[in-house]
């Protein structure tokens, strides 16, 4: 498998950056930590609290919410962007996510009433045939999100950018629609705008699915993975400490070789799940399921693990 970059103007600091992830493959697993971005760093600090060491990945949301004191409001974002390039700058690697609203919504939204919410058949379609309506009202969306990566670009800050995550599930606006005109479609298309049109050439592009389920609202990963030319890295959503060997097994066989990672977690694993699954290049774990789903027994354990790297190791 190639190191290029899937985007052929990619920043040094991006080709670096997927260089790095290429050589541990196999070998080490980046420590990871969310953050609402109401709370900016806190979950990360409470991480190191935990452990005594800084997790090595900083993760944080763009938000959709209205409310000044609420954790995922939107009024967040520029200085979450301040706090990115702070953290980058201390060391940390950056990884962004986004909660969009639906095309059809404006921001700021509600969680069940847009971010949850569907599309119909006849609304998705058009929302993938540029020129149309609805399509454009997505590139405004997508305009403004794009404004903040800009200074993350101009400050030389690489960013694990994983859009439209858990896309491979149906409880997300964007989700549950397979097939290469489904979120396929949608992602190829934010490639395109974000690279050709705003120049970001700072993001790695992180296709990030949810654990394949029993339940059967969470497709297989091949029926919603865009192709290599769009990845850089696979990722997939593991909660409940649900780490089967099947899964992952799935996943390196869509990767063909691609770093694959846990983009996020709840329960942390047991020791010894990175040496029976050691291709993981980074685990994240959730915001508030740090304290919430773990003593900090367990997460301290699972940092003990020789396998595991915390942001000291990577200075």
């Amino acid at each position: 498998m190639s190191l290029e970059p899937v985007n052929p103007q990619a920043s040094p600091e991006a080709r670096k950056l997927l260089e790095y992830l290429y050589s541990i493959s196999g070998q080490k697993t980046l420590s990871g930590q969310h953050n609402y971005p109401g709370f900016h760093s806190g979950y990360s600090e409470k991480a190191s609290g935990i452990t005594g060491r800084y997790p090595a990945i900083w993760g944080q949301d763009f938000g959709f919410t209205a409310g000044l004191e609420d954790k995922d409001a939107v009024w967040n974002r520029e200085a979450n962007m301040e706090e990115a390039i702070k953290r980058h700058r201390e060391g940390n690697i950056i990884t962004l996510m986004w909660h969009a609203v639906r095309p059809t919504d404006e921001e700021p939204n509600g969680w069940k009433e847009s971010v949850q919410n569907k599309l119909t058949d006849l609304e998705w379609r058009e929302l993938t045939i540029p020129g149309t309506p609805l399509h454009n009202r997505w590139l405004r969306h997508l305009k403004v999100v794009a404004g903040h990566l800009t200074k993350l670009r101009d400050a030389r800050v690489p960013v694990l950018w994983r859009p439209y995550h858990e896309g491979n599930g149906d409880w997300f606006w964007w989700g549950g629609r397979p097939g290469p005109r489904g979120a396929q479609a949608l992602y190829r298309l934010m490639i395109e705008v974000f690279t050709k049109k705003y120049g970001l050439n700072n993001l790695l592009w992180v296709w990030n699915a949810n654990k394949v389920n029993d339940e059967g609202n969470a497709g297989p990963y091949r029926d919603y993975y865009p192709g290599h030319a769009y990845v850089d890295i696979l990722a997939t959503d593991v909660y409940k400490g649900d780490f089967q060997d099947r899964h992952y097994e799935e996943l390196l066989a869509v990767a063909e070789g691609k770093p694959v990672a846990l983009g996020e977690i709840g329960k942390v694993p047991a020791p010894g799940l990175l040496k029976r699954q050691p291709r993981w290049a980074w685990f994240m774990i959730w915001c508030d399921y740090l304290e919430r789903e773990n003593t900090p027994e367990e997460i301290r354990a699972f940092y003990d693990d020789p396998r595991v790297v915390t942001r000291e190791e990577l200075s």
